[in-house]
């Protein structure tokens, strides 16, 4: 064959290749394409799928500290009221011996005694943080004292505590019992 035969036939091959080839490309461009779009959907769906994972463990964590603060708070409050509780019981004893120191005047060895309750007695509620609250003389609260009586006196200050019939004790801004008090208006 001559030079110019085989000249014409590769011209011919290669012409009639091209269009093969560009289809080949375009085909494979077509392809790359839709694999990339699909691999940013999934992508796009696996953020998707960690935001909302994320947002759940951050709305679990919150909820958990809201629980444990709750019950921190409820547990709290279940032991100050068990507590009062148990003052509350030991009341009537405490105004019974505040009653018996009135007659233990006397040098007798159940006076000394008795005076010695009296003293261990408001020890022990001081440890326990448990204090009377003050009334005679004082200017009347409804959150700490219970007027069961009234009086009329013209040279005190109205509403003030001319007497205590009862004393009251708190524990901190808890009130154990509230005074029973008798009132000037």
């Amino acid at each position: 064959m001559s030079n110019t035969k085989k000249k014409k036939i590769e011209t011919e091959e290669t012409e009639n290749t091209a269009p093969e080839k560009e289809t080949a490309e375009a085909e494979t461009d077509t392809a790359l394409k839709a694999k990339l779009l699909e691999a940013e959907a999934r992508a796009k769906k696996a953020e998707d799928s960690a935001a909302e994972a994320n947002d759940k463990y951050l709305r679990l964590a919150a909820e958990y500290d809201n629980y444990r603060k709750r019950t921190g708070k409820e547990r709290e409050v279940l032991y100050t009221d068990a507590f009062a509780d148990a003052v509350t019981a030991l009341l009537p004893i405490i105004d019974n011996l505040d009653r018996a120191v009135v007659y233990a005047t006397d040098d007798s060895e159940l006076g000394r005694g008795i005076l010695m309750m009296k003293k261990q007695t408001e020890e022990v509620l001081a440890k326990l943080k448990v204090e009377e609250i003050p009334s005679d003389g004082e200017q009347f609260d409804p959150a700490l004292h219970n007027a069961i009586m009234h009086e009329d006196d013209e040279n005190s200050p109205e509403n003030t505590v001319s007497a205590t019939l009862q004393k009251g004790y708190r524990m901190g801004d808890k009130v154990i019992r509230y005074a029973l008090v008798k009132v000037v208006n």
